[in-house]
C-alpha cells in the first residue's frame, strides 16, 4: 500500500468523523475494508490495542494501520492524514467560535453533533460486540461476556480506573482465556 493512499484513508477519515476515537470506529473499519487492509478480527485487535495504549483512539489505530500494512513511513502517513484535519479544523472554529458562541444556530448544530456522537459510539460498541462474541455461547464466550459485565460494574457503580480495569482483565484473559486456547 502506497504511503499516499494511507495518507488519503486515513484524512478523509479524520475529516468526516466526528465525536472523538470511538465515534470514528465505524468509519475506520468502513474505511480498512473497503481497501481491504485488514480483517474484521485483525480490527478487533486494533480496537483493543487502541484502547489500552496511551494517547487518541483514531491516532493509535492509524498508526497500527500503517504500520502493519507499510512499516514505519506507513505508520506517519497514517498518523498524519488522520491528525490534520482536526488541526485544520479546529484552528478554522477557534477562529470564529468567540464570535459566533452566543448563535442560536451554532448552539443547534453542536445540540444535533451531540447525539450523533453517541450514536456512532453506540455503532462502535455493537461492531465490536459482534466481533468479541461468538453466536454460540461456549464456555470462552460465557467468560468473555462475564468480563464485560465485570467492566461495566466496576467502572460505572464503583468508578475503578480504566487503567486498573484494563491491568485486571487483561490478567484475568491470560489466565482463563490463555489455558483454553
Amino acid at each position: 500500500m502506497t504511503y499516499l493512499m494511507l495518507f488519503l484513508m486515513f484524512f478523509r477519515t479524520g475529516l468526516f468523523s466526528f465525536g472523538g476515537g470511538l465515534a470514528m470506529l465505524p468509519l475506520i473499519f468502513q474505511t480498512v475494508t473497503e481497501f481491504d487492509v485488514m480483517s474484521s478480527g485483525d480490527f478487533s485487535d486494533l480496537v483493543a490495542l487502541s484502547q489500552v495504549t496511551p494517547g487518541p483512539i483514531a491516532v493509535n489505530a492509524a498508526t497500527y494501520v500503517g504500520m502493519t500494512s507499510s512499516g514505519i513511513p506507513g505508520a506517519a502517513a497514517a498518523t498524519i492524514g488522520v491528525s490534520l484535519p482536526s488541526f485544520m479544523i479546529i484552528l478554522i472554529v477557534m477562529k470564529f467560535m468567540d464570535k459566533y458562541k452566543e448563535s442560536r444556530l451554532m448552539q443547534g448544530v453542536i445540540t444535533g453533533i451531540r447525539p450523533a456522537a453517541v450514536g456512532l459510539i453506540a455503532s462502535a460498541a455493537v461492531y465490536l460486540a459482534e466481533t468479541t462474541y461468538t453466536l454460540d455461547l461456549d464456555t470462552t464466550n460465557i467468560v468473555l461476556i462475564v468480563m464485560t459485565v465485570l467492566t461495566i460494574l466496576l467502572s460505572g457503580k464503583f468508578k475503578v480506573s480504566p487503567i486498573i480495569i484494563t491491568l485486571i482483565m487483561g490478567a484475568a484473559g491470560a489466565v482463563i482465556c490463555g489455558q483454553a486456547a
